[in-house]
Order: C-alpha cells, then structure tokens, then sequence
C-alpha cells in the first residue's frame, strides 16, 4: 500500500518559512486542521485569490464561527464552549474548544467582540456599532 504525503510551505507576514508534512493515512479532518494552521500562522485576509483557490477553503472555519457569532450571539453575553456547541449544531463539526478560544480571540482584536472575565471563564459579546449622533443643522 502506497503511503500518501501533503506539504505546504508558506511565509508569514514576519518573513518566517514555514513547511508542514504529513504523510500515512490522510483524511479530510487532517488536511482541514493543516489549513487551519496556514490560515492562523500566514492568515488568509491578505491571500490573493490564486492563494485561496489553492488553498481550496472558500468558506472556512474562521469565516463560518464569525458569521455564527454574529448572527446568532448578537445581543448577549456568551462563553467559547456556547459557540462551539451552536457550531457544531449548525455545520455537523465540532471544532476544538482551543480552535473556538483563539478565533473568538481574532475576532475581539479586529474590534468585532468584546471580551471580559478572567482568562479561565472568558465571556464575550458582539460590539454593537457605534450609531452617529443627530447632524448639526446650520443656523439661518
């Protein structure tokens, strides 16, 4: 039986090669969880769109979690592990609870949640846009 291989090199944003290989018993959930990888160390916002066809991730898992949170925690005040149950009833995959933390994470630096609590029981909530005041009218 012949042994199947994938490797991925990339560079980050920093300039740092990276090169992942794995090689045996390949399945969908191992390249999934590889391109996670490349996603989180060399993100994919600023992939050009031969990037992303190679990579063959249209809807990924980041873009899926944001568009859940948003959709469906907005409003309230929700953990990692609510997230991570509402993922898995909605696409049939359970992430890891790490994979929901540090997403949940990128989202709170992109200014798109909130976070508070203490690192053991993060609690988190969609940033409600800021609506603009009335416009000064001119006096006559």
């Amino acid at each position: 039986m012949t042994s199947k291989k994938v490797k991925i090199q990339f560079t980050d944003d920093h300039g740092t090669k990276h090169t992942v290989t794995i090689e045996g018993q390949i399945t969908r959930e191992k390249v999934s969880q590889l391109l996670d990888y490349v996603e989180l160390m060399a993100g994919t916002g600023g992939a050009s769109s031969s990037d992303r066809s190679f990579l063959s991730v249209p809807s990924n898992k980041f873009d899926r979690l944001k568009a859940l949170v948003l959709s469906r925690f907005s409003g309230r005040i929700f953990s990692s592990k609510e997230v991570q149950r509402e993922y898995e009833a909605v696409y049939n995959d359970r992430p890891a609870l790490s994979t929901v933390s540090t997403y949940l994470s990128r989202l709170v630096d992109k200014g798109l949640v909130t976070r508070s609590g203490s690192s053991t029981q993060w609690r988190y909530a969609v940033r409600q846009p800021v609506s603009p005041g009335p416009v000064p009218q001119p006096s006559a």
